[in-house]
């Protein structure tokens, strides 16, 4: 379990709430541990970011073969920060 002392914790549900929970669902529904799943949300250059962190094992999982899965959830993800009307970066990190 991850300790919620981050200020963006906090911050997920404003910057971004429906791109954040179709991220954080998708990667879920993806990874073997999707407990392990956290999604943190900063704000910086009129943008959000979106910083995927998954358990050990999972991040080639969600990549996929030549970062094609992680094309395909950030296009979904996009799609998706429309109706919060802002503009977003996914990254992931292991």
């Amino acid at each position: 379990m991850t300790d919620h002392d981050s200020t963006t914790d906090g911050d997920n549900g404003e910057l971004a709430p429906v791109a954040t929970a179709v991220l954080t669902h998708v990667v879920r529904s993806i990874v073997d541990d999707p407990e392990a799943v956290q999604v943190d949300a900063t704000e910086g250059r009129g943008r959000v970011r979106l910083e995927v962190r998954v358990g050990p094992g999972d991040l080639g999982r969600v990549i996929g073969r030549r970062g094609r899965t992680a094309q395909s959830i950030r296009t979904v993800v996009r799609a998706a920060a429309t109706r919060d009307e802002v503009e977003v970066d996914v990254d992931f990190a292991d």
